[in-house]
């Protein structure tokens, strides 16, 4: 009997699955067969959120009125916190019953504004490197992808000279990420300034995905201090980094309330409001005290940032020291042709799975990312193993002494 020739949706050759969930299942293998890859690629915090997160969880999972469908707008309790967040860490004062809204994380949040504002053939400006998914989505969805140069010579920061000279007709987006992924640059308000008047002049949204300001940080920017921004601007912050919650799935965005109520109606036609416990026990966590993110999100990856630098060094690549955030990104030496040869290297030579910067656009061809979300003696051990690496490949004869 012949196969019925069943063939998949056109979107489906635009994108290729997910870098990450791809070259996991390639670690995954390489662990069963009992090589024990350490993991420096993924961003996910390896520490637990803080304990009235959990008690809040616990309680309210005890209760036979708590496990019902939830208002995808979010709960009451909700929506007041990261209002209180806003003004409590970026002094933005938001009206919690009209512009903000919950997220099942920022990816959702990527689709359900794209699906919200661009149509099909409509375009979207993307960093370049930049966090892919701005890409993968925007494809998925029909729109035309045009990238932006992110360079070091300017930062890692958009060049406005060359955005003032590009035609901009049928934009509806541009995405920005400050603080910055995966370069580590810092949030400017000068770059927030100029974004917005950007916006208002070509009569488009700017979207700033902000979940790193509390890694590293201590001046917690938003692109909603600007003047007149909430009518041009989204911002999305996520639980994920910022209080050790990536598996939980809860972020938000803010904007004004005509913007919410667009997106709103994208949201509540795809998904249902998240578990009441885990919307209560984010409540809970917003409320962590200053104290609280010195410790897990200053001190702790602050002692992970030097071991970090050190495995740079080993391998010969050099970086900005201002970066923040919970990576490291480096260049890397002019003898490998791309970064990916120095990866592949480090991942079968020495068992350490670090992040090949080509991911995030053609700008980071030559570029390694370090995730700090690692104990310091994984990362302690990470750079044992590279250090035995390089000295096993520098005493190894060479091809004309093994003839």
């Amino acid at each position: 009997m012949n196969a019925p020739n069943i063939l998949p949706a056109h979107r489906i050759s635009q994108v290729q699955e997910y870098y990450f969930s791809r070259k996991l299942k390639e670690v995954a293998l390489m662990n069963a067969a009992g090589k024990d890859v350490i993991n420096l690629g993924v961003g996910s915090p390896d520490l637990p959120p803080s304990p009235q997160t959990i008690e809040t969880l616990c309680q309210v999972a005890r209760r036979s009125d708590a496990h019902g469908y939830q208002p995808t707008s979010g709960t009451e309790e909700l929506r007041e916190a990261m209002a209180r967040f806003y003004r409590k860490w970026f002094d933005v004062t938001i009206d919690p019953r009209q512009e903000i809204l919950p997220l099942i994380g920022s990816k959702e949040g990527i689709l359900h504004t794209t699906l919200a504002f661009v149509n099909p053939g409509e375009k979207v400006l993307v960093p370049n490197p930049g966090y892919p998914t701005y890409t993968s989505l925007s494809r998925l969805l029909g729109a035309e992808v045009t990238h932006y140069d992110l360079v070091p010579e300017n930062d890692w920061q958009p060049d406005f000279d060359k955005l003032e000279a590009m035609d901009t007709e049928g934009v509806k987006l541009i995405w920005v990420n400050y603080p910055n992924m995966p370069t580590g640059a810092p949030a400017l308000q000068s770059t927030f300034e100029r974004l917005v008047d950007f916006a208002r002049k070509r009569n488009l949204v700017v979207v700033n995905d902000n979940p790193y300001s509390f890694i590293l940080g201590k001046e917690y920017k938003s692109i909603l201090q600007i003047p007149g921004a909430k009518e041009c601007c989204i911002e999305f912050n996520s639980m994920s980094k910022s209080h050790n919650m990536p598996g939980w799935r809860v972020g938000m965005l803010a904007t004004n309330a005509r913007f919410v109520q667009w997106i709103l109606q994208v949201k509540s036609n795809i998904d249902s409001g998240t578990f009441r416990g885990i919307q209560l026990a984010a409540a809970a966590a917003i409320d962590n005290d200053e104290a609280w993110h010195r410790e897990y999100n200053y001190e702790t990856y602050l002692k992970r940032r030097k071991i970090a630098e050190e495995i740079m060094r080993k391998l010969n690549c050099t970086f900005d020291e201002r970066q923040i955030g919970m990576f490291l990104w480096g260049r890397i030496p002019d003898r490998f042709d791309h970064c990916e040869s120095l990866t592949e290297k480090v991942l079968h030579e020495a068992r350490v799975f670090i992040t090949p910067g080509f991911i995030f656009g053609s700008n980071g061809n030559r570029y390694v990312r370090i995730s700090l979300c690692a104990k310091e003696e994984k990362l302690q051990e990470s750079l044992r193993r590279i250090d035995e690496m390089i000295a096993s490949n520098s005493t190894s004869p060479s091809p004309s002494q093994q003839q």
